[in-house]
């Protein structure tokens, strides 16, 4: 079987997180988070999913930035929120 490459690996950049401290939304907003996403499209850090405000995926869907990688120590892997798909 064959597999195709994600079409969003397109919009993979070059990144720098605006907010390596934590998550860009919830430290403006003074709420919790569980783990942490970048967005490789832009360098937003947003929490993830199992976070009561769920950022990284409203970035995701609001900015049009679909793939984002683990900003969690020691973890390597990326997901697409299109495909719910890791990529």
């Amino acid at each position: 079987m064959t597999t195709l490459p994600d079409p969003h690996l397109s919009m993979v950049r070059p990144v720098e997180p605006t907010t390596p401290q934590g998550c860009e939304d919830c430290l403006r907003m003074g709420t919790p988070w569980v783990h942490l996403r970048l967005c490789l499209t832009c360098g937003h850090v947003g929490c993830c999913d199992s976070s009561p405000m769920r950022h990284a995926r409203a970035h995701a869907a609001g900015d049009g930035h679909p793939i984002v990688q683990s900003f969690e120590p020691g973890e390597d892997w990326r997901w697409c929120f299109v495909h719910e798909a890791m990529v």
